[in-house]
């Protein structure tokens, strides 16, 4: 095998980024592979656009069909994003027997498993390390690296745009849609933030992370998802103020065999590792059995470090093909899916609401906590400002979330608290 041939699928900033290393890297790739790796073809939109990447060989194509069908190419690189066409495109290359490298997180938490037994039925590889946290190498650290463990726990910071826009507004005291405009003008949030600032980004690639670190067949409905638009400057200062930092966590806990799976707005310590992860960074934290705890750190999108992610998967889809073992990407689930119910999860809570300014109305709202089982760890009263009414933070120790969510409905329906600010869970403690 003299020389690798490949189909691109998708040139904007991942996929200039992919032929940038290729023709940057080629006497590295080739050392490391005994081969050279050519792009023979590339999908576009507009073939007549300027290019800061120097195209080589690589001849450019409106028409999928000129990579999909042709027969020289031996791994179709996918980085055009979308999902049903692309899903289409990938799976009639995988009947073509070609190689599949996406960095398509959306089709993979949709459709991965599909098309990850579509591959194997073709005895073709299909990898998609890129899909879920950029240059950071999570998903062969959990097959390969992590494959002997037992996790219990994964807690990740996965989306780049909400910890940037809750940095800023934790460091610099400004409010969300001010920051948000300008993580827009960045180019760290699309037009339409609304899959990453409500957590949609973040739950679907938790959903590929639990799968594969619980090696079990999670749906992407099974996240319970929450967002950060709600997430105010006073909420942040109390947090600070309680010895708390406030990210965006996807989460996944295992305890007994049974699985919990969310993505929101969460209060970790200050200490915590995942506190000190800033602006754009991703970083997922991991616990096993074995090795205890890790964290894995790094730019979670951006050109190069994605780049590099789907051009490591290209190098491992040719080594495999160099020993003739491809068609082996895939390893099924060991255990049947089973998630805990809300009277078997357990965490902290933070909670702030509106209170009527009267006597016996901080006693009415701690006996709703003590009547729904609930302790409280620490307990903040102030007055506001020419209103009859008093601002109370508390944070709760462990308890149930059927628990919790049995004490906000008391909330709302006493007499003594106007109306429930804002309430987050706590972790890492």
């Amino acid at each position: 095998m003299e020389n690798v041939s490949i189909g691109l699928l998708g040139f904007g900033t991942v996929g200039s980024g992919v032929v940038h290393i290729i023709n940057a890297h080629q006497d590295r790739l080739e050392h490391q592979l005994g081969c050279q790796v050519s792009i023979r073809k590339i999908l576009v939109q507009d073939p007549t656009k300027p290019r800061k990447v120097d195209l080589k060989d690589a001849v450019l194509t409106q028409d999928v069909n000129d990579i999909i069908d042709d027969p020289t190419i031996d791994v179709v690189i996918e980085v055009m994003g979308s999902v049903e066409d692309t899903k289409d495109y990938v799976s009639r290359a995988l009947r073509n027997k070609k190689h599949i490298v996406t960095a398509n997180k959306d089709m993979m938490a949709l459709y991965g498993n599909e098309l990850l037994q579509l591959a194997q039925e073709n005895e073709v590889d299909f990898y998609y390390e890129a899909s879920v946290a950029g240059g950071i190498p999570i998903i062969r650290s959990l097959v390969e690296g992590l494959a002997p463990d037992r996790l219990t726990n994964l807690m990740g910071i996965l989306n780049g745009t909400t910890n940037y826009i809750l940095t800023k507004m934790s460091q610099e005291g400004r409010d969300y849609a001010d920051v948000l405009k300008e993580a827009q003008s960045l180019g760290f949030a699309e037009a339409d933030p609304t899959s990453d600032v409500e957590g949609l980004d973040a739950a679907r690639k938790l959903k590929i992370l639990a799968s594969l670190g619980f090696s079990m067949d999670i749906d992407l409905a099974d996240v319970s998802v929450a967002g950060i638009s709600n997430v105010t400057q006073n909420d942040l200062e109390f947090c600070h103020q309680l010895g708390y930092s406030m990210k965006l966590i996807a989460l996944a806990n295992r305890d007994n065999g049974k699985v919990e799976v969310s993505v929101e707005p969460t209060l970790i310590p200050h200490e915590h590792p995942l506190a000190a992860v800033n602006n754009e960074f991703n970083a997922v934290y991991v616990n096993g059995e074995a090795i205890g705890e890790l964290m894995f750190y790094g730019p979670g999108a951006g050109m190069l470090p994605t780049a590099t992610a789907v051009v490591s998967d290209l190098m491992t889809v040719i080594k495999n093909m160099r020993l003739n073992v491809t068609g082996n990407s895939m390893t099924p689930p060991q255990y049947e899916k089973n998630l805990k119910t809300d009277d078997e999860v357990a965490a902290k809570y933070f909670v702030r609401l509106l209170a009527v300014d009267i006597p016996g109305t901080f006693a009415e709202v701690t006996t709703l906590f003590g009547k729904n089982d609930i302790s409280l760890e620490k307990v903040l009263q102030l007055p506001v400002a020419n209103e009859a009414h008093a601002e109370i933070v508390v944070t709760t120790y462990k308890t149930r979330k059927s628990n919790f969510n049995k004490v906000l409905q008391a909330l709302e329906n006493s007499i003594a608290v106007k109306n429930i600010k804002s309430y987050y869970r706590i972790e890492g403690e």
